[in-house]
Parts: C-alpha cells; sequence; structure tokens
C-alpha cells in the first residue's frame, strides 16, 4: 500500500509538471566542465546559487534534471552525463589513485557505449574529451588545481558554449533509449505494485532526507542478507519481492520530493514524518502541517476550515477550497543503518483527519496559567513532557512517539506508555504543569471513559475545578492543594513546599500521609490573621465534608491521575482569584 500510494502521487506529481519523467531525476550540482568542440577543457564554471541561510549568504548546489544516478555500494559505475570528480576527471581525494583512474575509465565506457553513434557536436566533443584526459595529471591541470578541495564534493556536468549536455534532445534521447532498453525475458515478472509484467528492479532507489539516515541515501525496500531471501531467488536482490523499474523509480522519485520539502516534512524524535493529499494538491499539506507544526499557535481561519472538513462541507483555507472526501497519506520513517524503518502509514479521507484532530484537541483543552500564551499543547508539547528536561536527548521515546502519532490520527486511545511516562516525570519532579495536566485529562477522556468509570472520568475531567463532584480521589487533589496553599500562607516566600516532600506519597498512600498533613495545617492556621484562617478553614472543612469514607489506603494509577488533575483544578483557580483581585 505506502509503494502504490507514492507510485500513484508521482503519476499526479508528473501530469502537473512537478517531477521528471522515469530515467531523470533532479540532483545537486556545483561546477560545469565547459568543453569547446575539440573536447578541450576551456574551463571551470561555479553553478552554485547564492541563498540566504538566517543572516548570512551562503553558496548552495543548483538543483538539474540529469539522467538518473545509479545506486552505488562498493563496486565501481559511473553515472551518465554528471557524476563527482573521481569519475569525471580522474582527481583522487581518498588517497586510492589507482581508483579513480578506474573510476574514470567506467564514465569514459560508458559516454562510448551510449554516444558513439549520437550525430552531435556535443556529443563528439564529450568522446574527444574522455579520449584525450589524462586522469594522471588532473590535479595539475591549471584549471582544477585552485579548485581541488572544492571539487572533491561536488558533482560535476558538461557544458558547450550556453547549453548543458543533459539539455541537448539527441542525447537526451541516447540516455532514454538506454534506460527504457527491453531486459531480456528472464529478468520479466509481475509487479506487485502496478500489477503489469514488466523489468524488474534489482536495486530500489536511495531515499535521502530521513533524519538521522545515512546522508548518501537508505533503502526502503532492500534484501541483503539470505534470511530474506525468498526460495529460489537467493541472492537475487529485488526480485524476492518484485517492483517494476518504473515503480521503483515513480516511489523513489515521490518519495525524495516530499522529504525535500521541508515546509511539508516534520520530525519527531528519530521520526520523519512526510504526507500528501490524493491529488497532490499542496493546500492539504500545507493546512496539515500548519495544524501540526512547531508552534501551538492556531489560526483561526485554519480551525474553521478543519470544522467544516469535519462536518462533511467543503471549506476554503487561504483562498483554495478542500474537500473532505479527498485522500490523504501519513507516513513516518526512522532510521534503521542503511535502511529505513515504517513507524506508522495512515490514510483516510481528509475530513476524518479533521475529526480526528478536533477530537484530540478537544480533549487537551484545560484552564491554562495566565504566564502560557499558547491556548492548545501542541503534539511536539505533549511529548516534551514526557521527557526530563535535563537530559541532554530531549527526544521522546521513538516507539512513544509513533504510537503518539498514530493513535491521534486514527483517533484510538492513547498508548498507555504516553500516561506512564507522564506520571514517571510527575513523580520526578513534583510538578503539575499544564502541559501534564492536559496529557492526563486526554488520556483520561479517551482511553478510561466507558463503563463504571464512564461518569466518574465525565466529573472530574473537564476544562476547569468542578466543585460538585465527590469522588474521593479527586477531592483529595483539592485538599492537597488547599493544604499547600496554606502552608504558604502561614510562610510567606517558602522555598520548599509540601508538595516537594509529601506529594508522591499523598498521591499514592493518603492514608499514610494526609493525616500528618492535617496536623501540620493546624500549627499553620495559627500563624493567619482571623480572616485568613476562617477562609481556609471553611475550604477544609468543606472537603472534607465531602469524603464519605476514611482516606484510602492505596490509589491505583487511574485514580493517581484523578487525584492530580483535582490538584491542579484547585491550584489555578487560588491562582486565578489572586489575579483577580489584583485586576480589582
Amino acid at each position: 500500500m505506502i509503494l502504490q500510494a507514492l507510485a500513484s502521487y508521482y503519476d499526479q506529481l508528473a501530469q502537473q509538471g512537478r517531477l521528471e519523467r522515469p530515467g531523470w531525476l533532479s540532483v545537486k550540482v556545483s561546477y560545469a566542465l565547459r568543453l569547446n568542440e575539440e573536447g578541450q577543457l576551456m574551463a571551470v564554471m561555479d553553478v552554485r546559487e547564492e541563498k540566504e541561510q538566517g543572516k548570512k549568504k551562503v553558496m548552495t548546489p543548483k538543483s538539474m534534471t540529469v539522467p538518473e544516478p545509479l545506486k552505488r555500494t562498493v563496486g565501481i559505475q559511473s553515472n551518465f552525463l554528471f557524476d563527482n570528480a573521481a569519475y569525471m576527471l580522474g582527481i583522487d581525494s581518498k588517497g586510492k589513485p589507482e581508483r579513480s583512474i578506474q573510476c574514470f575509465q567506467a564514465c569514459a565506457a560508458l559516454h562510448q557505449k551510449l554516444l558513439h553513434d549520437v550525430d552531435e557536436p556535443f556529443a563528439k566533443a564529450i568522446l574527444a574529451f574522455f579520449q584525450h584526459w589524462e586522469p594522471q595529471k588532473a590535479a595539475e591541470h591549471p584549471l582544477l588545481a585552485p579548485l581541488l578541495k572544492e571539487l572533491s564534493a561536488a558533482n560535476l556536468v558538461f557544458r558547450l558554449g550556453n547549453t548543458y549536455a543533459h539539455e541537448v534532445p539527441s542525447i537526451q534521447h541516447a540516455w532514454q533509449n538506454h534506460y527504457d532498453a527491453s531486459p531480456e525475458d528472464d529478468a520479466r515478472q509481475r509487479c506487485l505494485v502496478t500489477g503489469e509484467v514488466a523489468e524488474i528492479a534489482r536495486l530500489h532507489p536511495s531515499i535521502k532526507g530521513v533524519r538521522e539516515a545515512q546522508s548518501v541515501g537508505a533503502s526502503l525496500v532492500g534484501f541483503n542478507a539470505r534470511a530474506f531471501e525468498s526460495y529460489g531467488h537467493d541472492e537475487e536482490q529485488g526480485r524476492n519481492a518484485p517492483v517494476s523499474k518504473k515503480a521503483a523509480f515513480a516511489y523513489g522519485a515521490a518519495l525524495n520530493h516530499l522529504l525535500a520539502d521541508r515546509d511539508h516534512t516534520l520530525f519527531f524524535g528519530d521520526t520523519t514524518m512526510v504526507f500528501w493529499a490524493e491529488t497532490a494538491e499542496t493546500v492539504y499539506a500545507d493546512a496539515f502541517a500548519a495544524f501540526m507544526g512547531t508552534s501551538e499557535v492556531r489560526d483561526t481561519a485554519l480551525q474553521l476550515a478543519l470544522e467544516r472538513l469535519s462536518q462533511g462541507l467543503e471549506a476554503t483555507w487561504d483562498r483554495f477550497p478542500m474537500q473532505p472526501d479527498n485522500r490523504f497519506f501519513i507516513l513516518g520513517l526512522a532510521p534503521n543503518a542503511a535502511r529505513l524503518s515504517v513507524r506508522f502509514f495512515l490514510q483516510s479521507s481528509f475530513g476524518d483527519l479533521a475529526t480526528h484532530l478536533i477530537a484530540h484537541q478537544k480533549r487537551l483543552e484545560l484552564q491554562r496559567p495566565s504566564y502560557e500564551k499558547y491556548e492548545t499543547l501542541s503534539i511536539y508539547g505533549m511529548l516534551r513532557e514526557t521527557v526530563n528536561p535535563n537530559a541532554s536527548n530531549k527526544n521522546a521515546s521513538p516507539q512513544m512517539t509513533g504510537d503518539v502519532l498514530r493513535s491521534i490520527m486514527t483517533d484510538t486511545p492513547y498508548p498507555a506508555t504516553l500516561y506512564q511516562q507522564t506520571q514517571l516525570r510527575i513523580r520526578s519532579e513534583h510538578v503539575i504543569s499544564w502541559g501534564k495536566a492536559s496529557i492526563i485529562k486526554a488520556y483520561l477522556l479517551k482511553n478510561l471513559s466507558q463503563g463504571n468509570m464512564k461518569e466518574i472520568i465525565s466529573e472530574v475531567a473537564q476544562v476547569k475545578l468542578n466543585e460538585d463532584t465527590a469522588y474521593t480521589p479527586y477531592v483529595l487533589g483539592r485538599l492537597f492543594a488547599v493544604l499547600e496553599g496554606l502552608q504558604q500562607a502561614a510562610n510567606p516566600g517558602i522555598n520548599a513546599t509540601i508538595r516537594d516532600r509529601y506529594f508522591n506519597s499523598a498521591c499514592c498512600t493518603p492514608q499514610v500521609v494526609f493525616p500528618t498533613l492535617i496536623r501540620l495545617s493546624q500549627a499553620h492556621l495559627k500563624k493567619l490573621d482571623t480572616g485568613l484562617s476562617i477562609h481556609f478553614q471553611q475550604q477544609l472543612q468543606t472537603l472534607m465534608g465531602m469524603m464519605d469514607e476514611s482516606y484510602p489506603a492505596r490509589l491505583n494509577l487511574t485514580d493517581q491521575g484523578i487525584f492530580q488533575l483535582g490538584y491542579y483544578h484547585q491550584t489555578q483557580k487560588r491562582y486565578q482569584k489572586k489575579e483577580d483581585n489584583r485586576d480589582e
């Protein structure tokens, strides 16, 4: 399904003229070797482009559409009309001069094979160049010597006058004939992607742009050991899962195109996520990227558009119409040595996706502190809450990251690891932040709001404090917040409160801790003036009166989350009153 979706996306892009035809690919080129008609090297032209990078301007290689590069392993294989300095000039940059000469000879042989019958001055110039060039003396050439360092890591192309070799129609035709050449009968099988009988790709294209994967590219499909091979296809690589050469090119070109578009590529830890609409219209990817972006800011127009789409209605965003039934795909990839692992692959209508995103967002809604400038917790924010803020690696667990993203996109229960990791951070930090409380609320609503717990969860997992519920863990959380407020009022400027010493125990084993806290509260009440003392006494009496049972000996993990929500809600109410008093 992944390869079929990517191949179909390629077809859409090709029809719109946004991707090259089979056999051609866009690569980064830094220099052009300008020849004359006799094949002599006349100049080395810098074709890089000046682009802004932050506050600086830097020279970046230029994208050019050239014959599709080969996927190299350890052997010597030359590309056509472009390559690095070792193949094009025989320049040694790795301390292996003999290998560099062999690379040059392989490049010369390929061009001789493809261009010997082409009646074109440029083709003859290229053949003359390879015939007369002396790779042993290349490093001493006056045009190359000043640029040896730059050329060692650059792609080169041929140029004659104002024309590049890969732009000449007769040379293009020679390459296309070579690329489309019919294989032997035994090399043809039925393609698993298209269903057609066609030439099978022995090696699949390299995929570049996945975070932490090899910079030269990694394989999405590959077989490099007997354990992965099918019976009868020993050491036959791609024939173990036959994908036609055309389909392999299509899915590789589409995926590389997606990964090269950084505006529509998101990173979550080691997971690289790309997404696209079936019709290849960018407005859908724009809207999804805006909703999923690193900023918690939500555009009002986008919110309204998603609301309409979730209702099955056409919506307009950024002046472009969006249809709710348009298919949308989301692919998460992670590095795995020289290959890529698929973290998740999701597909649905854009309307259903909008429904799921909005539902997730609403579950997270929670009264936030005044210092929080964002109205909604982003997915990045959620994942950050599960990580030690002092850790050198701020990335959440890769497995949990994939599970969380999948649950949000498909509107299925959140992974238990999200809740467990949040609890671990609370126990370690003794802090119930807005983000952690939002995660607890969303998890309780989605995962536990059924059966006997349905009514209880609906009472406690609300946006603001619910003063009417008498569920004991929630009331205990509120009571702890009041006791902490009492301590702070009795000891202004105190550095450490009961939260730092007793919170974890109060949350897990109330019966052990609360009697001690109530005794301490009596000492704190004596330090207050009469009016404030009465205020806190009334709160304590009200909350303790709501409990029709003794302190529980132990709270399970769900009730611990409810305790923490009660604490958070009561604390936010106290801070809200202080802000209201200051405003008055």
